[in-house]
């Protein structure tokens, strides 16, 4: 069930940025009758290889988007996986089956492409528009004339918000390293291993994605600059962590280095029409695996806010969005960044002893 026009004025909405959260956010207001336009830096959709976990209350929101049959068609169950030493031995489960028992639905892996790909369908189903690709925005004030809603859905190192936030705000909010490099990749071959393997100062994550392949994602020290130092980081660990890197090619791997938006700040929407979301509000570290959970559950609270108070209430709107989402999403963002300081500490014993004393 979708957001639907409250009947109060719907307006004109430039969404800046067309990933997961800034597609999600344009299907919502065009859903709500709103005329949107979306740019995008980039010169293609961004279709490369990888994981998204979407947790039941995200499927919701895909649900409330018109969306949870398009993700259902390709998603495939998450529900056993481990976390484990290098040497194989298990420390503890994850959460899964408890996640399942309360939601009534497990979690769900997609591929980054059909997601991105059903998100796009649907805006072609709703009557467009078509993005703007190849348009990176550089001058804002260029493009918000004449438009009564501007989201920034741009990504960590947003333009929206350093045009219309830090300057605001003071910007003491910056985009700060975490001395780690991420390595993510998809090996042609299927495991029953599933969940991550803790080391000393890096650690390694695996998990199904569709039949025949296996999504596997590594964190190393951020001196490892080559995947044959990422191999050689990872030498000795228990199957399949080797075997996936050795059979997939390196071509294909995509590395980042990590980095997350500190101090949290202290809105997410500013001057009665500007709001951000997923990363450009809250970019955090992958370790709980919340990235597109919370962007996408940004788009569907803000979409709605605007649905239901319309143009003419549009203070009034990103208000309540700001109410619904802000805490919420920086909890989750806090836990990550906690989550991956001690997953990497160069001293795993006593991380590894606490772990074992988690429910199973």
């Amino acid at each position: 069930m979708g957001a639907v026009n409250s009947g109060v004025g719907t307006g004109r909405a430039l969404v800046v940025g067309a990933g997961v959260g800034g597609l999600a956010t344009a299907v919502g207001l065009r859903r709500a009758g709103w005329s949107v336009t979306v740019l995008e830096g980039r010169t293609a959709p961004e279709r490369y290889g990888t994981a998204f976990g979407i947790h039941p209350t995200a499927q919701g929101a895909l649900d409330r988007l018109g969306l949870g049959d398009a993700l259902r068609e390709r998603a495939v169950p998450y529900r056993t996986a481990h976390i484990r030493r290098p040497d194989g031995r298990v420390l503890a489960a994850l959460p899964l089956e408890r996640i399942e028992r309360r939601a009534g639905r497990p979690e769900l892996l997609v591929s980054r492409p059909h997601l991105i790909d059903a998100l796009l369908a649907e805006l072609e189903r709703l009557g467009g528009p078509r993005v703007g690709y190849g348009h990176r925005v550089t001058d804002l004030a260029a493009r918000e004339d004449g438009v009564d809603l501007v989201v920034g859905a741009d990504g960590i190192h947003s333009a929206v918000r350093g045009a219309r936030f830090d300057a605001r705000l003071g910007a003491r909010s910056r985009v700060r390293a975490v001395g780690t490099t991420a390595w993510i990749g998809i090996a042609d071959f299927e495991t029953s291993i599933h969940g991550e393997t803790w080391g000393a100062g890096r650690f390694f994550g695996m998990t199904p994605v569709e039949p025949g392949r296996t999504n596997w994602y590594a964190t190393v020290p951020a001196g490892a600059t080559t995947p044959d130092e990422v191999r050689a980081a990872f030498a000795g660990w228990h199957d399949p962590v080797p075997r996936l890197l050795a059979r997939t090619d390196p071509s294909t791997w995509i590395r980042y280095e990590m980095r997350h938006l500190h101090p949290a700040l202290p809105t997410f929407v500013t001057g009665g029409r500007f709001a951000l979301v997923g990363d450009a509000a809250h970019a955090m570290t992958p370790n709980l695996g919340q990235g597109a959970c919370t962007a996408l559950l940004d788009a569907e609270a803000l979409t709605r806010a605007v649905a239901e108070h319309g143009a003419t209430g549009l203070p009034a709107a990103l208000r309540a969005y700001d109410t619904e989402r802000r805490r919420s999403a920086q909890r989750v963002a806090f836990g990550s960044r906690s989550l991956h300081r001690l997953v990497t500490t160069r001293r795993p014993a006593l991380r590894d002893a606490l772990v074992r004393l988690l429910p199973g």
